[in-house]
Formats: C-alpha cells, sequence, structure tokens
C-alpha cells in the first residue's frame, strides 16, 4: 500500500485495501486509503497477533485456534447480511467479549513500544480509546495515533452504508510513509506479545516436575 500510495497509484491502491478491511474504496483518495490502511494495520495488530496469542497462553493450542475461528466467523458474517443478521451478530458479539482483554493489553503494548512517545500513545489511548464504535478497535487505534503523532476516525462507507467516527489522536492526518512506520510498530508490539505469552505459557504449574526423592533412588511407595 505504502509503494502504490507513494507512485501516485490510486486505482491500484483501492483494489489493495480489499485485501486488507470490508471498506468501500471506490471514491476514496490517498489521504483516505492510507487512513483505512493504517487503522487496518492497528486493528489486525490486536485481532490477529495479540489475541491469539492471549488466548494461546491461557487455553493452548485448543485456545488459539478456538479464537481464530471465532475471529474469522465474524470477518465473514459479522452484520455482512441480513439473511443470516442474527446469526452473524452472535459472532460479532462473541468476538467482541473474546477481545476485550486482548485489545487493551494490545493497546498498552503499543504505548510500551512507541519509543519517546510512550506518554502521548497511553494518553490518547486513556483518552479516544472508547470513542471508536467497537469496544476494542478504538483501543490500539488510539495507542497507535498518539504513538505516530497522526490522528485517525472519520466518515467511512460499508455497502453504501456511511459511518461517522470520531477522530482519534490529536496528530496531522497520516501519510503514505507513515504506514512504515505503522508496520514497524506493529512489529514491535507482536515481538512483545509473543514473549509474554511465551512467558505466560511457561508458568511453574506447566513445567515438568522433578522426580519425587524416592524415585531419584530407585524406592516404590
Amino acid at each position: 500500500m505504502a509503494r502504490l500510495l507513494e507512485a501516485g497509484e490510486v486505482p491500484e491502491a483501492r483494489q489493495r485495501l480489499s485485501h486488507l478491511c470490508a471498506r468501500d474504496a471506490t471514491t476514496l483518495d490517498v489521504a483516505e486509503l492510507t487512513r483505512a490502511a493504517t487503522e487496518s494495520i492497528a486493528e489486525n495488530t490486536s485481532d490477529a497477533v495479540v489475541a491469539p496469542l492471549f488466548w494461546g497462553a491461557v487455553a493452548g493450542m485448543p485456545g488459539l485456534l478456538g479464537y481464530r475461528a471465532l475471529n474469522t466467523l465474524d470477518a465473514m458474517v459479522g452484520y455482512r447480511s441480513p439473511r443470516y443478521r442474527r446469526f452473524g451478530w452472535a459472532a460479532a458479539r462473541a468476538d467482541d467479549v473474546a477481545n476485550l482483554v486482548p485489545s487493551r493489553i494490545g493497546a498498552a503494548l503499543t504505548a510500551l513500544c512507541a519509543g519517546g512517545r510512550a506518554r502521548e500513545s497511553w494518553r490518547m489511548w486513556r483518552r479516544d480509546g472508547n470513542r471508536h464504535p467497537s469496544p476494542n478497535a478504538g483501543q490500539v487505534e488510539a495507542a497507535f495515533a498518539g504513538a505516530l503523532d497522526i490522528r485517525l476516525g472519520g466518515t467511512n462507507s460499508y455497502g453504501g452504508e456511511l459511518e461517522s467516527r470520531a477522530r482519534l489522536g490529536e496528530g496531522r492526518d497520516p501519510e503514505p510513509a507513515d504506514l512504515r512506520r505503522a508496520v514497524r510498530l506493529s512489529r514491535l508490539v507482536g515481538a512483545a506479545a509473543v514473549t509474554i505469552a511465551a512467558l505466560a505459557a511457561l508458568t511453574p504449574e506447566r513445567l515438568p516436575r522433578p522426580a519425587a526423592a524416592g524415585a531419584r533412588h530407585g524406592k516404590v511407595a
């Protein structure tokens, strides 16, 4: 996306956006395409990296796979069709519940990985995180906005329906170069999440227990 936008290849960038999110890109300009991609990077840092690692650490491989199945179900049918609206509503609500804790962990890790803008990232998360229609997406998006000194949010189109969202952050509107910065930040957050999940999984209860003293000396109880 960054390469296409920097080269001014807007039609190609609009097509590429469909690989990242469900937003209608037909009329989006460079600024709006950049914002959409940046928001997608932030949200997916939580949904596709932090959350599965969290559930994997909590419940092992069944937790990780179960979360990914639920998240994929939400992406496929959540609110997408009048025919399956009730089913989609259930999938979306279940996904919201599953992401309540991971999204906030992701926002905290974003602030931790923000370097010199850690304080601003934390402040924007705490101030703007709940302004998003989703109880979870806004958490990491606000933290990213503070970390990158940009402003996210605005009017989006989904299937011809306009949705107005509050602004997140106090900086300038994102530029194509900010996509590369967002990717670097996302990778740092992912690395931190991997480290924490691995440490959490290796709790004393899960580590191999030493053999009993009698067993070491060949004694049988």
